[in-house]
């Protein structure tokens, strides 16, 4: 099903206020249409980019691989990779050396960058809030927490890294139905990872994400994880190669696909 008219405007809306500079999260923004992370590397790193995210799909679901230099999306007719996402991240030697809203010098210095685009669990938020499923940093203006684990992914020749997770407090008696609407959409996370006791995960403390804004947990609620795009982001301090770009965490391109595309 396409996306309706509505939709696109504001797909195409929010792109174009990003060209401009605008800088927020994506969470909430485009309701029910498909979100990506991003990650361009030179072409020499391309497959091993490629092969990791086959051996770690659930951190890891392509969308989209652009051939090298290209940087307009399929999922978005007209879009350009350089300008349309609100925060990119530089990484040069696996240290990140700058943020930008414009990503256009990256192509210059090289022409050969391979995109990945890669799904984010803000897709299947829109499930979330249909089924009247509180979403806590959407309520409070923030962007969603994010934490390295002690998961390690399965490497892929010079990359490895541990797994990234996003967590949102979820009320104890919709867990269930958390589980259950984001099970539906594979292509970007599926169902949680885990459930309850963050240090399970290796995470020692849930008020200091190593990405995002801190979370706030009310009486009654559990802390639920799902596999995060961050994860390369991760794998690129582990492995240091010598220049990537993506996208700032929560800082997602907007598509003009509908969720409805991508349930299993």
């Amino acid at each position: 099903m396409t996306a309706s008219i509505t939709q696109l405007a504001q797909a195409r809306a929010a792109r174009t206020s990003y060209r401009t500079g605008e800088v927020a999260p994506t969470s909430g923004v485009a309701h029910g249409l498909v979100q990506a992370n991003l990650i361009s590397v030179p072409a020499d790193w391309a497959f091993e980019v490629l092969l990791f995210a086959q051996r770690n799909p659930k951190p890891c679901p392509v969308l989209e691989v652009l051939d090298p230099g290209a940087y307009e999306s399929t999922l978005a007719p007209g879009s350009d990779l350089r300008t349309d996402i609100p925060a990119y991240r530089i990484w040069r030697d696996g240290v990140l050396t700058e943020e930008v809203t414009d990503a256009s010098a990256a192509w210059e210095e090289h022409p050969d960058l391979v995109s990945f685009l890669i799904g984010c669990s803000f897709t299947f938020e829109a499930g979330l809030a249909d089924a009247e499923i509180p979403i806590r940093h959407q309520e409070l203006g923030r962007n969603v927490p994010m934490y390295r684990t002690s998961r390690p992914c399965a490497p892929a020749g010079r990359l490895s890294g541990d797994m990234v997770v996003s967590m949102r407090p979820i009320p104890a008696d919709r867990v269930a139905d958390a589980v259950r609407i984001s099970g539906r959409y594979p292509a970007v996370h599926g169902a949680p990872v885990h459930v309850g006791d963050p240090a399970s995960l290796g995470i020692a403390d849930l008020a200091a994400p190593e990405f995002g804004d801190p979370p706030e947990v009310r009486d009654g609620e559990v802390p639920v994880f799902w596999a995060c795009g961050v994860t390369p982001q991760a794998a690129i301090m582990d492995s240091r190669p010598p220049f990537a770009l993506t996208h700032a965490p929560g800082h997602m391109f907007i598509t003009d696909v509908r969720d409805s595309e991508y349930l299993a």
